[in-house]
């Protein structure tokens, strides 16, 4: 099996299962991210999730702005507008990355939505 060449493969919060980021060749993988405080509603939950890419994306030498490409997956299509609500007002104008919304049954009853984004790094 071939391997990367040295520095160009990173993984940062390296676990058992996943990885949170793998970082390969200036673009920032990120896995996909699900809300902690799983009472909460749509809105919330994706307000918690986008605050984790955000961070995770910092650690990346990353931000929102440089977002190649979003996948958002939620527990209930109907909750897509509260989704976007959150979305909205995180995502900046002039900058709004490729993006695709599906139903989808998520890992457990409580999640209402998971985001997974694929961004590039500054230079």
């Amino acid at each position: 099996m071939a391997t990367p060449l040295p520095g160009t493969l990173k993984r940062l919060h390296v676990g058992p299962r996943l990885s949170e980021v793998a970082i390969h060749n200036g673009v920032v993988y990120l896995a996909g991210q699900i809300a902690e405080n799983e009472s909460a509603d749509t809105y919330e939950q994706t307000r918690e999730v986008l605050g984790h890419v955000d961070r995770l994306l910092a650690e990346a030498n990353s931000d929102k702005t440089l977002i190649l490409s979003a996948q958002i997956y939620l527990k209930d299509i109907a909750e897509f507008d509260a989704m976007n609500r959150a979305w909205d007002e995180w995502v900046v104008p002039g900058h709004t990355p490729p993006r695709a919304t599906v139903e989808a049954h998520l890992a457990r009853a409580a999640l209402r939505v998971e985001v997974k984004i694929i961004a590039a790094q500054y230079a």
